[in-house]
């Protein structure tokens, strides 16, 4: 089953992509939220990646309607490029949310919520290039998928931590309700990789 025509190989060449575009949109936000504010350039560079993202998926979806024989059932193919797709959603939203509300520089909990994002990125940029070799590479999807649980297990932590500080010791109440709805939407990004996890994890044992 997984000794792949190359027109098979093509939806598993589209995830790659798609998983490219979404480390490299969490490794920019990372690198806005370290600045002093964010710039209309900054939006519109969150908006390209998301441009991006989207035609991938529609070029998934497509081949998924003119194909024969696929590689995974078609519901995990469908279910995969969708989720991959909102990642690059929810990074845009931040910066939007950030570009709108005209915030300052995020505090260094913001920014390490942002890291801990990335890092399940680049986990599920690596589990989803062993997903054409899905019986040899079982142990490295599950382990990075294990992985994403621990950085989505921090990320709550860290999340009720960095709200916790915000009430304390910000007096502008202004000031703590954009940074509450911008800390809540990191936090659903990080939510929404472990979902991914889970996702891969069902279609690894489906075809065990």
């Amino acid at each position: 089953m997984f000794k792949l025509s190359p027109k098979e190989d093509k939806f598993f060449e589209l995830f790659s992509q798609s998983t490219e575009i979404i480390t490299k949109s969490l490794k920019r936000l990372y690198g806005i939220m370290q600045q002093e504010c964010v710039s209309s350039e900054d939006a519109a560079q969150m908006h390209r990646f998301e441009n991006e993202a989207d035609n991938i998926t529609t070029q998934i979806l497509e081949r998924l309607n003119c194909t024969f024989i696929t590689p995974l059932d078609r519901e995990d193919i469908y279910e995969l490029a969708q989720v991959l797709d909102d990642i690059v959603d929810f990074a845009e939203g931040t910066v939007e949310r950030m570009l709108l509300y005209r915030t300052g520089k995020p505090s260094l909990g913001a920014q390490e919520l942002v890291h801990l994002v990335e890092l399940a990125a680049e986990q599920i940029q690596q589990a989803f290039s062993f997903l054409g070799n899905l019986h040899s590479k079982k142990s490295n999807i599950l382990a990075a998928a294990e992985e994403i649980y621990h950085l989505e297990s921090a990320g709550d932590k860290l999340y009720r931590e960095e709200v916790a500080r915000l009430f304390e010791y910000e007096k502008d109440p202004i000031e703590i309700i954009k940074w509450k709805e911008i800390l809540e939407h990191i936090e659903s990004t990080l939510d929404h990789c472990e979902s991914i996890a889970d996702l891969l994890k069902s279609v690894v044992l489906k075809y065990d």
